[in-house]
């Protein structure tokens, strides 16, 4: 498997941004780590070795990014619109800084530009699931695991605009039928999965609301509940992406 490393300058976020690049060719795959979590969260806790049937046969590649939780969602005793400023500052190194990186990365080892698929685990669900459901024109899919997809677990009664614009379950409630996200989300793949075992009780609930919101609205997406014994954990991230990702190649 090739593995490449990068650190470059992000003018958003004022500080230098590390990444990781795992596979020589493919689909395009963005991992944003777990609440608090860096790049290499990605080989560290062998996701590797799960993506590897799909990364060593170039299907894909898949670009490991860091997060900056805790001076945002998981900064829980913090001022909120400090939190949520920092969280909308990584949101836009994600997409004007990191996204046209992925594509120059990926366009030369492709040779052509293709949609980038977001992938995630508990927190990097959620923001997995928000990077796609804001930028579809970017995003053109999103496997998210036991994720959050409202805002009162981290921030309370607490809403202002910016969290609002960062709370799915929030912002597709509110957005109009004819909006032409709708009919982009539906000619993208999105699975949402959640265990119904230990500690993804609130994420159970979560997942719930948000397939509410988006059958309301006509979106189709696949929302998918797994048994009792599936626990919030990587041994289950492993099986779930086991049989999740053939569907996204």
């Amino acid at each position: 498997m090739e593995v490449r490393y990068f650190k470059h300058y992000s003018g958003a976020l004022s500080r230098d941004m590390e990444f990781k690049v795992y596979g020589h060719r493919g689909k395009p795959v963005l991992f944003i780590p777990c609440q608090g979590g860096r790049f290499f969260d990605f080989e560290n806790f062998h996701m590797t070795d799960t993506w590897a049937r799909w990364i060593e046969p170039g299907l894909v590649t898949v670009y490991a990014m860091d997060s900056i939780d805790g001076e945002a969602y998981a900064d829980l005793g913090g001022n909120p619109r400090r939190r949520i400023e920092n969280h909308e500052r990584w949101y836009h190194y994600a997409v004007d800084e990191l996204v046209p990186t992925i594509r120059h990365l990926s366009g030369l080892r492709n040779g052509f530009d293709q949609p980038i698929m977001t992938f995630g685990c508990s927190m990097g669900a959620m923001h997995a699931a928000n990077l796609f459901f804001r930028r579809p024109d970017l995003f053109g899919s999103v496997l998210a695991l036991s994720g959050l997809y409202d805002s009162q677990m981290f921030f309370g009664n607490y809403m202002d605009d910016l969290l609002y614009q960062n709370t799915p379950c929030s912002y597709l409630a509110n957005m109009p039928w004819d909006h032409p996200y709708i009919s982009m989300y539906n000619q993208r793949k999105m699975v949402f999965c959640v265990g119904q075992g230990a500690w993804e009780d609130e994420l159970k609930e979560s997942t719930a609301h948000l397939q509410r919101v988006l059958q309301s609205k006509g979106i189709h997406a696949q929302v998918d509940f797994w048994g009792h014994d599936v626990s919030h954990d990587w041994p289950w991230w492993f099986k779930q992406v086991e049989h999740y990702v053939p569907q996204f190649l």
